[in-house]
C-alpha cells in the first residue's frame, strides 16, 4: 500500500467517524446550540470552510508558497466565527450539499498529488492533516458529547 493510500484511508476513516457523529440527527436538531452558540449545522458549515482552505492551499505549497497567515481576520478565531457568520444564513440542504461537494473535491485533489508529498512529514501533509481528518476528529467528539447530552434529558 502507498504512503497516498494509507492517508486516503485515515482519511476516509475519520470522515465517516465524523459523518455519523450526526447521523441520524434531524433537520431541525441540527440547528440547535451545541457548543458555544454554533449548531450542528455551523459544525458543518466550519469544516467545510477548512476543507474549502486546503484546497486554495494546498497547490500552493506544492509549489513551495507559503499560504498567508491569518492575522488579517484578527486570528484563527476571527476567521472561523467571521466564516461560520458568513455561512449561518444557508439551508441545512445547502450546508449538507456543500459538505459533500467539497470532500469530495478534497479526495479527487489528493489523489493527483506526487506520492512524494505522503512520504514523511512534508508541508503538504502537515495542512492536510491539520484541515482535515485531525480537524474532522474534535469536531465529531464534540457532537457525540452533546448528543449523549441530549438524550441523558
Amino acid at each position: 500500500m502507498t504512503s497516498r493510500q494509507r492517508l486516503l484511508n485515515r482519511l476516509d476513516e475519520a470522515w465517516v467517524a465524523f459523518k455519523d457523529s450526526y447521523a441520524g440527527v434531524s433537520d431541525p436538531q441540527l440547528t440547535e446550540g451545541v457548543t458555544g452558540d454554533w449548531s450542528v449545522k455551523d459544525i458543518l458549515a466550519h469544516v467545510t470552510t477548512w476543507e474549502e482552505e486546503a484546497l486554495k492551499y494546498l497547490p500552493l505549497i506544492l509549489e513551495n508558497g507559503r499560504p498567508p497567515r491569518y492575522v488579517k481576520y484578527g486570528g484563527i478565531d476571527a476567521f472561523n466565527a467571521a466564516m461560520t457568520e458568513g455561512k449561518r444564513g444557508l439551508s441545512v440542504a445547502e450546508v449538507l450539499r456543500q459538505l459533500d461537494d467539497t470532500h469530495r473535491r478534497l479526495v479527487d485533489f489528493v489523489q493527483d498529488v506526487p506520492e512524494k508529498e505522503f512520504v514523511g512529514q512534508t508541508r503538504f501533509r502537515r495542512r492536510l492533516r491539520l484541515d482535515t481528518y485531525h480537524h474532522y476528529s474534535g469536531h465529531a467528539e464534540t457532537i457525540r458529547t452533546w448528543r449523549g447530552r441530549r438524550s441523558a434529558e
